[in-house]
């Protein structure tokens, strides 16, 4: 062999800086990807658990009708409220603001709306929403709840024998 013709070996091998940079932005990329999933998760979550709250507010508000009395669903129907200890404070109201954390802020709006359909049957339909929905006017809600983003719609009929 030629002592020529061999090839020296570069003793500065490694990365450039072009090679660096370009390393770098692909991996920040890929970060700011991870953080918009991030980002998005969190939202769904928030957001579930708005529903499950509004979800558990109508079907409390349901249950808790279901135990009235054909008199005090009639007066609930016709005046939009009941008093049902006699303190003069309506213990039952059609449209109330509610603070379930305690903070003085309401976290939520559920409007019920309750028709006798018969002699001993009242049509039942409970509405929730979240504070965006604070300031609409009731009779706007129920009547379009889908364009107002509601949280939950529960309907259900009672009956007395």
């Amino acid at each position: 062999m030629n002592g020529n013709m061999t090839k020296k070996k570069d003793s500065r091998a490694g990365f450039t800086l072009i090679e660096s940079v370009v390393g770098i932005v692909l991996v920040a990329i890929a970060v700011l990807g991870l953080v918009q999933m991030f980002t998005m998760s969190l939202m769904n979550n928030v957001r579930s658990d708005r529903i499950t709250a509004a979800s558990f507010l109508a079907q409390q508000r349901a249950d808790a009708l279901r135990n009235l009395t054909k008199d005090e669903l009639n007066t609930l129907a016709a005046a939009g409220s009941v008093d049902l200890n006699a303190d003069g404070a309506a213990d039952i109201d059609s449209d109330e603001l509610l603070d379930l954390n305690l903070d003085n802020h309401n976290d939520y709006r559920r409007l019920t709306e309750v028709v006798q359909v018969g002699p001993t049957s009242w049509s039942v339909h409970i509405l929730v929403f979240t504070p965006e929905q604070f300031g609409i006017a009731r009779s706007q809600l129920m009547a379009g709840p889908d364009t107002h983003r509601v949280r939950a719609n529960y309907s259900t009929l009672i009956s007395r024998g």
